[in-house]
């Protein structure tokens, strides 16, 4: 029997960078959600569960801190790998705030998508391991 795809949410306020991302991961297997900014990510999250969230830093509604906030404090969210997507320049920013969120890794514009669903293969991996 052939093993359920993961689930992979991702959280883009930007059409075409979610729709490459969606492109790379279900290329290498995966199932994916868009969600076009956070307050929708935060409704689908807690509507269904996912195994890795990809989220941009900045969106309207709720940004990705603030989703990543939220997703922590739910039970079933505390160790689900999460990856953030930040502008140039806010690096800095968000790698102070990375240990508190439990991001799982962050990528800065423009990335390799090849790369992020590298990383988001090896999280699944390594949390699947323990």
């Amino acid at each position: 029997m052939k093993a359920k795809p993961k689930r992979v949410l991702i959280a883009e306020d930007n059409a075409a960078l979610a729709r490459v991302v969606q492109f790379n991961l279900h290329r290498s297997g995966f199932e994916t959600v868009i969600a076009a900014n956070g307050g929708i990510a935060w409704e689908t999250a807690t509507g269904e569960l996912f195994d890795a969230v990809i989220t941009d830093q900045q969106m309207p509604e709720m940004t990705g801190v603030e989703l990543c906030r939220n997703l922590r404090s739910l039970p079933e969210y505390r160790d689900t790998p999460i990856v953030m997507l930040t502008a140039k320049g806010l690096e800095l920013e968000l790698s102070k705030l990375g240990e508190e969120l439990g991001l799982s890794a962050t990528f800065s514009k423009p990335f390799s998508p090849s790369k992020v669903v590298q990383t988001v293969e090896e999280l699944l991996a390594a949390s699947a391991a323990l």
